[in-house]
């Protein structure tokens, strides 16, 4: 861990009321020097071309998405996160949290990145490697934190509008309200564009028309102090997206409800209790074309998905001498959802009527001890045990027109103990010097999407598998960091075993009939989720920043050799990388303030080639942006606001269909915008 603070993406902030805030969460625990931990601050959070956490994250060494895309053109479906090249899977293997509440969709997995505004935000910590201990199943390759700022340290209204191209508006506004010890802020944002098209200029056809977005969120922060040194932080979020993907006809819809209440002690004895629910539905059309892009056909009707995650949680960290501090809790979540959809188009009607989903649910309790022996030593351990349940599956399909059952299974219900845990040490070894050593262990259960719902992507198609056992992780890695004067450097070299890696595994070509998903196309794969042996990934991430005077250099940069190990059905996978897995990422933003609210930025990144299948027949290319960001105080309380995506136009490859048509990245981008704070 960098200190003070890391903040891989930003510049030096401008003199802002609200620069400096204060998050309502329990402070970090002693033990986190041992792991390799950045924290973004309000300067990260500000400095981003495209004004959306999933592009703040991506100057964190080692943070990826499932695809090349934000959530203004991605498939929601495909917009789960991961750390440390464990990917090749569309669902988060990265515990995201809001508040400490689970972010991601019940049912998918995904993140809905849209619905989280980065002005609300107070702070982001994110944890590379696995994070078991107070985090639990999900924390697989780490976590990432979103912690809301305390209403009670923001000004009372921040406000701003943007426009820029292809008729893009986004309009935000937070403001907060005090009386008494009281506190709350409310928030909103729209974001609308006509979109670009996604095929390139020499692909594309009739059929092809420019990727809409158009996404909303609202909600509020209200801290209430109690009798006691207590205090009462409510939390609610409402959010709704509604995106066409480059054809008529290509529709998604995310709707959703996030809400939670914490009771904090602030006292001798500091603790915690959370108690949260998520609300959630998607729907998603799809179609295919013709060879000459003219014609679109419907390809499934994915009208109903309704999800729900409820869940609570409780940690003490009781009295204790200086040199000692102890973490104890528990923890119980619960997630369930089906998807009702209509599938196989034929003549002029889909002919099948297929539901399925399932339920997933654990309960864990768990200690984490950290010591400080020496002045110098940090000690820490924890671990904890699961209990999980994956049941009340099923799997039913209809022939539309005679009512025939053509699929019918109900898996019977499983269930587990896990025990998992981490251990780490942090040694101050100078002055400008730590070094710091860890191991740990995570897993991650199936979701029931991937459970209990086949899919298709174009020509493609991906049976479900209901025997899907959890992932589980092992790793140990290696740090050291350095801070002298206006520098900061840290370096980490890790490895990584994901076994039982879920996994998309081609087991046949079409033109054929294959089981769930009936006809595929000639060039279209049938391919199943499986359980691979492992995921085999070593690596090293390096982060610096320095400040001088009014300049700032903040870079990351990632290498790492990620492989299959497979087996049986899956064997011609071993060897490979895993699919959307680069080798090599970086980034990098220079910054200049020559005066307070004033800001010159630009940020480069490159990501390296990828495999966009699981066999390596199709590829991505290496695509390296350049971003930038000027501010200008233009009033006492206004600032006029420029900002640049891709200002190069560099084409950005963010998928390949089985007939080699490419999924474009952003385009040159541009906003002008003016920001009121008071």
């Amino acid at each position: 861990m960098l200190a003070p603070p890391a903040q891989p993406i930003a510049v030096a902030a401008p003199s802002d009321p609200a620069a400096e805030i204060v998050v309502t969460a329990l402070p970090p625990a002693r033990g986190d020097a041992a792991y390799d931990r950045v924290t973004l601050g309000r300067v990260a959070l500000d400095g981003s071309a495209t004004e959306r956490i999933e592009d703040v994250l991506t100057g964190v060494a080692g943070f990826q998405q499932y695809r090349r895309t934000d959530s203004r053109t991605a498939n929601p479906t495909s917009q789960g996160a991961t750390l440390r090249a464990l990917g090749g899977n569309a669902a988060s293997r990265v515990l995201v949290t809001l508040d400490g509440a689970p972010l991601a969709d019940p049912f998918a997995g995904y993140i809905a990145w849209f619905a989280v505004a980065p002005e609300r935000l107070g702070q982001v910590r994110v944890t590379r490697g696995a994070g078991a201990g107070a985090f639990g199943t999900g924390a697989l390759a780490g976590t990432i934190e979103l912690d809301s700022a305390d209403p009670a340290t923001l000004v009372p209204l921040r406000a701003e509008v943007d426009y820029g191209s292809r008729a893009a508006v986004t309009a935000s506004a937070i403001g907060a309200l005090r009386a008494g010890g009281a506190a709350v802020a409310l928030f909103g944002r729209v974001d609308r564009g006509d979109g670009y098209v996604i095929t390139p200029d020499d692909q594309r056809g009739p059929a092809d028309i420019p990727a809409r977005y158009a996404q909303g969120s609202l909600g509020f922060t209200a801290r209430v102090p109690l009798a006691g040194e207590v205090d009462l932080v409510a939390d609610a979020l409402g959010f709704d997206d509604r995106r066409v993907r480059g054809l008529p006809g290509n529709h998604s819809v995310v709707r959703g409800v996030d809400t939670s209440v914490r009771l904090l002690g602030r006292g001798r004895w500091r603790w915690q209790a959370l108690a949260y629910l998520q609300a959630q539905a998607f729907a998603n059309q799809l179609v295919t074309t013709d060879a000459t892009r003219a014609v679109v056909t419907p390809s499934l009707d994915q009208f109903n998905t309704p999800a729900t995650g409820i869940g609570g949680k409780v940690e003490v960290r009781p009295p204790l001498p200086r040199w000692a501090e102890l973490r104890l809790g528990a923890d119980i979540r619960d997630d369930s959802g089906r998807t009702e959809e209509r599938s196989r188009f034929v003549g002029d009607a889909y002919t099948r009527l297929r539901r399925g989903g399932g339920d997933n649910r654990v309960a864990g309790a768990f200690a984490e001890v950290s010591l400080t022996p020496l002045p110098r030593v940090t000690l820490t351990a924890g671990g904890r045990l699961d209990r999980w349940r994956i049941g009340d599956g099923f799997l039913h399909e209809i022939d539309a027109q005679t009512l025939a059952t053509t699929i019918d299974e109900h898996p019977p219900a499983r269930a587990g103990w896990q025990p998992t845990g981490r251990a780490g040490i942090a040694l101050a070894a100078t002055a400008a010097v730590s070094l710091r050593a860890a191991a740990y262990s995570s897993y991650r259960l199936p979701t029931p999407n991937e459970l209990y719902r086949p899919f298709r992507v174009g020509a493609d198609a991906t049976a479900a598998n209901s025997a899907l056992v959890p992932e589980a992780l092992r790793g140990a890695e290696a740090g050291v960091d350095l801070h002298a004067g206006p520098l900061r450097l840290g370096v980490t070299a890790f490895a990584n075993r994901l076994g039982h890696a879920i996994g998309n595994v081609t087991e046949g070509t079409g033109p054929g009939v294959f089981p769930q998903v009936g006809f595929v196309a000639a060039g279209g794969a049938f391919r199943v989720r499986q359980n691979l042996d492992a995921i085999v990934a070593r690596g090293v991430e390096a982060e610096a920043h320095v400040a001088q005077g009014p300049w700032r250099l903040d870079a990351s940069a990632t290498w790492t050799h990620a492989r299959v190990r497979a087996s049986g059905d899956a064997a011609a996978l071993a060897g490979l990388p895993p699919p959307l897995t680069p080798a090599i990422a970086a980034s990098a933003t220079l910054g200049w303030t020559p005066k307070p609210r004033a800001l010159v930025a630009l940020t480069g990144r490159y990501t390296g080639a990828e495999n966009e299948d699981d066999l390596g027949t199709r590829h991505l290319a290496a695509a390296a942006t350049l971003d930038a960001v000027v501010e200008l105080p233009v009033a006492p309380r206004l600032t006029a606001t420029l900002r640049a995506e891709n200002l190069t136009d560099t084409p950005v490859e963010a998928g390949v269909s089985a007939t080699g048509v490419i999924d474009r990245g952003t385009p040159r981008t541009v906003t002008v915008g003016l920001r009121w704070s008071g």
